[in-house]
This record gives C-alpha cells, sequence and structure tokens, in this order.
C-alpha cells in the first residue's frame, strides 16, 4: 500500500526496502516453465525406462519449482495464524508423493502457480498512477523573497512567498494572482476545455499550465496541500477502499481450506482409531480425499474464464487490467461521463461565422486567420485550422500586438485589423444590430464568440448613423469544443442495455454543460466541479442508483476514476495519470466500445459462475466417491484434472467466439 503522505511532490520513487531473491515477482512465471519442463521430462523418462533415481530427481526438482512460492505464501500466512489455499495445495501435492503419485502432485502444483502468474499479470499498477501524477510538478521554481530572486525546490516554497511564473511554464503552487494577467490552462485540475484568463485576485492551481503572459503568484498552500496533492491522496484512498472484496476472498479461502485439512486429518485419524480400517489402506484413502478436494479446478475457473475474456477485450480495443475489473463491470448500474475529451473531442473548432452586411465569411475566416496565425492560443489555432480546411490564402501581417486577455491589434494588407472579445470590441466599434442577435444566441449555446473589426469595412448597415461612428465590423466567429459524433448514439444505446442513469460530469461553466447535455441526452448534468466534487457525485450517484462506472481522460478525472466501482479511460487522448488510474481503458478513444465491454463482461459473469458451479459439483462428486466406491487415485486425479480442462474450454469457447461476432455488430 502506497503512503498516503506527500513526503516530496519531486520524488520519483518511494524508497523500497530490500527483499529476499523470492519476493522477486519476475522468478514466479520463470519457475513455472521449469516446473513443467522437469515434469514433462519426469513423464517422458519414465515411459522410457529411465532409471528411478533419475526420475525422482525430476520429480522432486518439479516439486521445488512448482511449489516454492506456494510454500513461501503458506508459510507466511502460518506465521499470522491463518491458513489458506497455499496450505491445502502443498499439503495436497505432499499427499500424492506420499503415495507414490508425484506426477499428480506436479501437475496440481503447475497448474496452481500458473494460476497465481495470470491473476498477478494485470494487477499492481496504480502506484505508477502517483508517479504519472508528481510529473505535473516543476522541479524547481522562481521565488522572490527578501528582496531576491532565488530559484527554490518546490517544498522548499513557504506559505506567502511570491512565486514568478512565466509564459509557458507550469504553475508548481496553488495561489493568488498579484500581478500581471495572462491565460491558463486548466484542464489537467478542472477539466476546463477552454484556457481561463486569470488577472489580478484569481486564484491558480498547482499543475496549471499558464499561457503568454507573466504572473505573480502568491503561495496559498503548501506542496502537500495543493489541489494536486490532494488528487495524489484521494486517488490512493479510492484504490485502498477496493480492499473488502479481497478480504471476503480470503477469508473464504481459509475457511475451504480449514474444512478441508481438517477433515482430511479427522479422516486419517478416527477409522483406524474405531478399528474399520488398517491404518495404510486408509491413509492412501485419506491422500485421495486431499488430492479431489484440492481447489485447482475452482481456482483456475475464475482466471481462466476472465482471462479469456480479457484476450478476446484487447483484440477488440478494449484493455480489462485484471478479471476484478471485468466481473465488476457487468454489476454497473449508472455511467458518469467527463465532457472534455470524453463526449466532446477536447479541442476548440471554428463552429459558426456570420458575417456583416454583403461581407462573404471566407474573407473574414481569412483575415482572422492571418491575424491568429502569429498567436500560439488554442482558439487562435482553430481559427487558423478552419481557414486551412477551406484552403484559402492568408495575407502577410506587421505590426503584430497582443492584447493579453482582450484581443489582438495588427495590420494586414495595409488595413489595420482588430480581433478579440465582444467587449473589447465595442470599446472603440459599437457592435451592429446585424451581429446583436447572433452574439447572444451563440453565447447562450456556450460558445465562445470573438469579434473581427477592419479599419475602414463600414459597408452601410445602419450602425455608423445611429452611433455617429464608423463601426467597421468584418463579422463574428463562434468558436466551441466540439461534442463526438458517436456520442448521442452511444448513450442513448447504453440506456437500452440497462444502464438505469447516464450522467455528465465537467469543470466547465453551467450553460456550456447544459447546452451539451441536452444534445446527447444525458439523464443528469454535473457542472463546475473540482477534482474533489467529482468524487462526490460519483459516490452520490452509487448510492442512489448502484455501482456506478467513470469515464473520463484527463488529470482531473483521476480521482473520480479511483472512487467509481470502475474506472474507464480513454485510451489514444487520456493523460498518463487516468490511464493508470482506471480499471479498463479503451484503446483508440472509441466510445463505442463501452457497449461492448459491457456486454463481454455480462457475458464472462455468467460463464465464471458456470465454471464456478461445475467445479464444486466435480468436487463433491468426486469426494462423494472417495468414500461411496473407494475411488482410486488415478481417477481422482483424472476427474480432478478433467474439471480444469473444461473449465478452461469453456471459458475459450464462450469468451472468444462469441465476443468476437459481437464486436463486429458493435463497430460497424
Amino acid at each position: 500500500m502506497t503512503s498516503a503522505v506527500l513526503i516530496s511532490p519531486n520524488s520519483q520513487s518511494d524508497p523500497q526496502p530490500k527483499s529476499r531473491w523470492l519476493d522477486q515477482k519476475w522468478l514466479e512465471p520463470r519457475f513455472v516453465v521449469l516446473t513443467l519442463a522437469f515434469l514433462l521430462t519426469s513423464i517422458v523418462g519414465e515411459s522410457l525406462g529411465w532409471s528411478r533415481e533419475l526420475v525422482l530427481v525430476l520429480d522432486i526438482a518439479s516439486y521445488v519449482f512448482g511449489g516454492i512460492f506456494g510454500a513461501k505464501g503458506a508459510l507466511e500466512a502460518l506465521r499470522e495464524r491463518r491458513i489458506d489455499v497455499d496450505m491445502l495445495m502443498i499439503l495436497a501435492a505432499l499427499g500424492a508423493a506420499a503415495v507414490d503419485q508425484w506426477h499428480e502432485g506436479a501437475t496440481l502444483l503447475f497448474l496452481f502457480s500458473l494460476s497465481n502468474v495470470l491473476q498477478d499479470y494485470a494487477i499492481g499498477r496504480s502506484r505508477q498512477a502517483i508517479r504519472a501524477l508528481l510529473k505535473l510538478y516543476p522541479a524547481e521554481a522562481k521565488v522572490k523573497r527578501d528582496g531576491q530572486t532565488l530559484t527554490l525546490k518546490i517544498e522548499q516554497i513557504q506559505l506567502g512567498d511570491t512565486v514568478l511564473i512565466e509564459p509557458g511554464e507550469r504553475i508548481p503552487v496553488d495561489g493568488l494572482v498579484r500581478s500581471g494577467r495572462s491565460s491558463v490552462d486548466q484542464a489537467p485540475i478542472t477539466g476546463e476545455s477552454m484556457p481561463v484568463e486569470k488577472v489580478v485576485g484569481d486564484k491558480v492551481f498547482a499543475g496549471t499550465l499558464n499561457g503568454q503572459g507573466a504572473l505573480d503568484v502568491e503561495a496559498t498552500q503548501s506542496a502537500r496541500d495543493t489541489t494536486l496533492a490532494r488528487i495524489i491522496r484521494m486517488v490512493e484512498e479510492a484504490q485502498d477502499s477496493k480492499a473488502p472484496t479481497e478480504r471476503f476472498l480470503e477469508r473464504f479461502e481459509q475457511i475451504y481450506a480449514l474444512v478441508i485439512i481438517g477433515g482430511v486429518g479427522l479422516f486419517i485419524i478416527i477409522p483406524p482409531a474405531l478399528g474399520l480400517t488398517d491404518f495404510a489402506s486408509n491413509f492412501y484413502r485419506a491422500m485421495v480425499l486431499m488430492t479431489v478436494a484440492s481447489p485447482c479446478a475452482l481456482v483456475i475457473s475464475t482466471p481462466a474464464s476472465f482471462l479469456s475474456a480479457i484476450a478476446s477485450a484487447a483484440r477488440g480495443g478494449v484493455l480489462f487490467k485484471g478479471g476484478a475489473y471485468l466481473e465488476g463491470m457487468a454489476g454497473i448500474k449508472a455511467i458518469a461521463f467527463d465532457k472534455t475529451g470524453t463526449l466532446t473531442q477536447g479541442k476548440p473548432a471554428v463552429t459558426d461565422l456570420v458575417s456583416c452586411c454583403a461581407l462573404h465569411e471566407d474573407e473574414l475566416l481569412a483575415v482572422a486567420a492571418a491575424v491568429e496565425s502569429r498567436s500560439e492560443h488554442p482558439l487562435a489555432k482553430a481559427v487558423v485550422a478552419a481557414a486551412q480546411a477551406r484552403h484559402l490564402s492568408l495575407d502577410a501581417v506587421q505590426d503584430f500586438q497582443a492584447v493579453t486577455g482582450k484581443g489582438i491589434i495588427s495590420t494586414v494588407d495595409g488595413r489595420e485589423v482588430r480581433l478579440g472579445s465582444i467587449t473589447y470590441l465595442i470599446e472603440k466599434n459599437p457592435l451592429p444590430e446585424r451581429l446583436q442577435e447572433p452574439v447572444e444566441r451563440l453565447e447562450k449555446q456556450g460558445k465562445t464568440v470573438i469579434g473581427v473589426v477592419r479599419e475602414g469595412e463600414c459597408q452601410g448597415c445602419g450602425a455608423c448613423e445611429a452611433s455617429g461612428q464608423r463601426a467597421d465590423w468584418m463579422g463574428i466567429i463562434a468558436i466551441a469544443d466540439q461534442i463526438r459524433p458517436e456520442a448521442g448514439q452511444i448513450v442513448h444505446y447504453l440506456k437500452s442495455l440497462g444502464i438505469q442513469r447516464v450522467a455528465m460530469l465537467t469543470g466547465d461553466n453551467p450553460r456550456v454543460a447544459q447546452h451539451i447535455g441536452g444534445l446527447l441526452g444525458v439523464d443528469a448534468v454535473y457542472a463546475g466541479l473540482m477534482p474533489e466534487d467529482k468524487v462526490r457525485v460519483v459516490k452520490e450517484i452509487e448510492a442512489e442508483v448502484g455501482p456506478t462506472a467513470m469515464i473520463g481522460d484527463g488529470v482531473n478525472d483521476a480521482p473520480a476514476l479511483a472512487t467509481a466501482s470502475i474506472g474507464i479511460a480513454m485510451g489514444a487522448a487520456g493523460t498518463d495519470v487516468a490511464l493508470e488510474t482506471a480499471d479498463l481503458v479503451l484503446m483508440g478513444d472509441r466510445l463505442q466500445l463501452i457497449p461492448y465491454a459491457l456486454k463481454l463482461s455480462r457475458k464472462a459473469r455468467r460463464v465464471v459462475w458456470q465454471n464456478l458451479s461445475f467445479s464444486i459439483g466435480v468436487i463433491l462428486m468426486l469426494i462423494a466417491g472417495t468414500f461411496l466406491v473407494a475411488l482410486p487415485l488415478p481417477l481422482g486425479v483424472l476427474g480432478h484434472e478433467g474439471s480444469t480442462v473444461i473449465v478452461v474450454l469453456n471459458g475459450l469457447i464462450q469468451l472468444l467466439l462469441l465476443p468476437e461476432i459481437a464486436r463486429r455488430r458493435m463497430t460497424t
């Protein structure tokens, strides 16, 4: 378990104590291979008439490599006064050896250790989320202190220090702007799709990216108490909350092992003590009982089925990080979507062009793109991209001047052009009546509206005569994040699959969120959310509806992804933190894979219950045969191993063939 205390935001890894060589997890799969190799060699050698001593050495080697990790786990459990399935498997294998059935015992150890390796393969990546989060912290920052400008480590910044944030730098602390003006990309923390203008008195967050302006920020939180640090702690706490399921499985494991070991022990002692049978034949029968009662098929039935489904899902573009998450997906009752980058494309694009009077909209766009081509602002890039899509030629720009937080003044083809917010432009150029209704309508839709004014542009629309001055408006351009084309259809289809509530969570303003939510047909819209607010909303939905899946792609989504019953990350566009924190990843950012993953998980859960029921039934039948018909050990092993093969084949057939057909239907 990762520590919940953030010692240093720039530490790249936590110090780990030196471990013994048996603690190296990379050894276990190699030992599984060696177990199989020695077992097969022993079987072949015995059939070829090799000496008994050589065959015995090979059998012992297969036992050592196949049982060493199980024995280690059993001994550790005993030190904690617990008995688990590891102990049961070791005793079953030793019992088989005691009655000279080495091959059967080695087979049990091989299958058991193989199942452990397969289960461990997709587990244990959550700690990488912490390292990914820490990458958002710069290593150092410039701090004004005692009349000097010092370069300090982040953990050395104190409350009240003034931190200098230069253009393009990542902000290292939570604080208040004391001087300067700039746009800040807050998407990593709040999920807002557009950069936010920051002026004196505004709050900024650690981990966000400064734009083209310079800021002096007063630190209001230490490194361990920033919003980003809280995100880290929430990820850790939410991941730890998944432990009750593990504790339940451990309790079941202990009960099962205790019942079998106690039963076999009583069976060894009581019949001979009562004079019902001789000790030698009864001990043989007890070893048969120990062997047939070993839960090999029971243990491997779940990972075999889930790994078949996981392999099928991976072929279709869905990466499950473990069987527990595959099973958990099957019980989902509600789904909460992040907006930016999930239901939307995550980058602004030109949506509307409204030219003034008789001006063609291509000319409006070409002039605006020429001016914006000198800017690195995301809105500017959207305007330039729109012009490029129309193959418009752009004139050269002279005298480029950026007015921070307001707009741009430049000269294009010898004429002054002013571009920027409507509020900024109407200070000198009254808004023509023709453009007033479009501006109000587009802003109500949550779009960012910029205007373009060009000297000498007035073409008699009436605004000039009414105001006594020239308006010179070319027109307006609306820019907004674009909804994914398939998003609305996916929301509708999820409801048809029985999802009781589909919600949208976003850090954007309510007007933008409500407009997009209405277009998509979601059941609930939650706007203006900080990371901790998303966690709260997810918990509320789970309390009202049931198990909830959270789908997101940003750092700000990480706590909610970890808190939700199932966290789903958008693969290609998702941040490292979201990908590491999530329980499954949609590779290629295809929302169409969500219904596919849901249907596959439900199918996998049914197959798992089939296999569990079958495995338990076979164990009970073999135990009954041991008592009622004196089942010989070879037949007991055959029935035991046969049930293992059947459950594996059942998972392969149902979870590799049928999902392939379903996937083709879902993605066409």
